[in-house]
């Protein structure tokens, strides 16, 4: 999943490079980001060395940054990139991310499925990807519905945790398989799978649709 946001601002002071989103952003520290439809000294791959919340005025001996705390800027994000210094002015072109939700474990789902899951084994590959499919699907549709300050490394509360544990859960159960063996419904047909229930919306948040 990739978070693209536009660029307002943009500085350089001694190879230390600020840009400040339009909007809140969730990068941090250590992020690779991507700038695009900038100008040359900006567009390209860069990993986030600092997140500025003051405007920038120099760089002293020991090459840290020098802040003026008297003027404060949102939404910034640094890197470092041997480039010729560009006063504060006003920017355009996007900024793009990966974004990796982590709020609940395959362990935590293996044990609410109450299994034990081998691990190497194709079973446990599905358990990882169902994990990693139910972080990303419900912090976007927790986005998608107006929760703008989720953080992807910590669950918004004991509720959306246990609405991704059963989301993941029913991604790996609609396998119709626990470890070898697979089940079987003699003179039933087959049953049906339906991962996103009303307990789960609840439990995200999510049940009523935001309407701009």
């Amino acid at each position: 999943m990739t978070a693209t946001y536009a660029i307002q601002y943009a500085q350089i002071i001694k190879n230390h490079v600020t840009v400040c989103t339009l909007t809140a952003n969730e990068v941090e520290l250590g992020t690779t980001v991507t700038v695009s439809g900038s100008t040359a000294p900006f567009n390209g791959a860069h990993t986030v060395y600092a997140l500025p919340q003051y405007l920038l005025v120099d760089v002293d001996s020991y090459g840290l940054p020098v802040y003026d705390y008297s003027v404060p800027i949102q939404n910034a994000i640094q890197w470092i990139d041997t480039q010729d210094d560009q006063a504060f002015h006003a920017h355009t072109g996007s900024i793009s991310y990966d974004l990796t939700c982590t709020w609940v474990t395959a362990a935590q789902v293996m044990t609410y499925l109450g299994i034990t899951i081998d691990n190497p084994s194709d079973d446990y590959t599905l358990l990882t990807q169902s994990t990693s499919a139910a972080n990303a699907f419900c912090f976007r549709r927790r986005s998608e519905s107006g929760y703008d300050g989720d953080s992807l490394s910590t669950s918004p509360g004991g509720d959306v945790t246990l609405g991704t544990l059963m989301y993941a859960a029913a991604l790996w159960r609609a396998r119709g398989s626990v470890q070898d063996t697979f089940a079987t419904f003699d003179g039933m047909g087959a049953s049906g799978s339906q991962p996103m229930t009303p307990i789960i919306k609840q439990l995200l948040g999510i049940s009523r649709p935001q309407v701009a």
